[in-house]
């Protein structure tokens, strides 16, 4: 990837660490914890999330996150006071606020062009397309994806919806033959 144009910019950003560097559960651990990603996956969301807040100050336009990014966003504004009091002032030296969607289908188109616009402000801004397992398409992103649901693991069993029909159909057919023989 290309330096940005503002440098000194991307610098702050890429060089500003989340959080206490001495805690015990640190952003990017709990991050990966809380979205159920391995360590490795979680920093490169940071890096993305980086890389829209980069954005959000350069692009001249609104830009919307991709889920995952959201996800970083989200939890970063949990961490107020060094959002509020060091990131923000001192590190973008702008306020970014969080405005989520109102709903609706006009909103839902406004944060779908959006979305394309954040796309291709993030291949002229980093010199290539950002990587699709954290930034989808915005098909993906607002047709596809708003339909699923976080599922906690440890209380559901997720399964592939073919494997699921295949057990389904392995069931009925084991019960009719069941009831066929007696």
């Amino acid at each position: 990837m290309e330096i940005p144009a503002d440098a000194a910019l991307w610098q702050r950003i890429a060089d500003h660490h989340i959080g206490p560097a001495d805690a015990s559960l640190t952003f990017v651990a709990r991050l990966a914890r809380e979205n159920r990603w391995s360590l490795p996956h979680a920093h490169r969301v940071i890096d993305e999330y980086k890389r829209f807040c980069y954005l959000a100050m350069t692009a001249g336009h609104e830009i919307t996150p991709s889920d995952a990014v959201d996800q970083a966003w989200h939890l970063h504004l949990t961490y107020s006071r060094d959002y509020w009091e060091v990131f923000c002032p001192v590190v973008l030296t702008s306020p970014l606020h969080h405005g989520p969607t109102q709903g609706g289908e006009i909103e839902r188109t406004r944060f779908y062009r959006q979305y394309a616009d954040t796309l291709a402000a993030y291949e002229a801004a980093f010199g290539a397309p950002p990587p699709a397992d954290i930034w989808p398409t915005a098909n993906r992103r607002f047709s596809v994806d708003p339909k699923g649901v976080r599922v906690n693991l440890l209380d559901d069993i997720v399964l592939n919806r073919r494997v699921a029909l295949a057990l389904g159909l392995i069931v009925f057919l084991a019960g009719f033959i069941a009831g066929r023989m007696m």
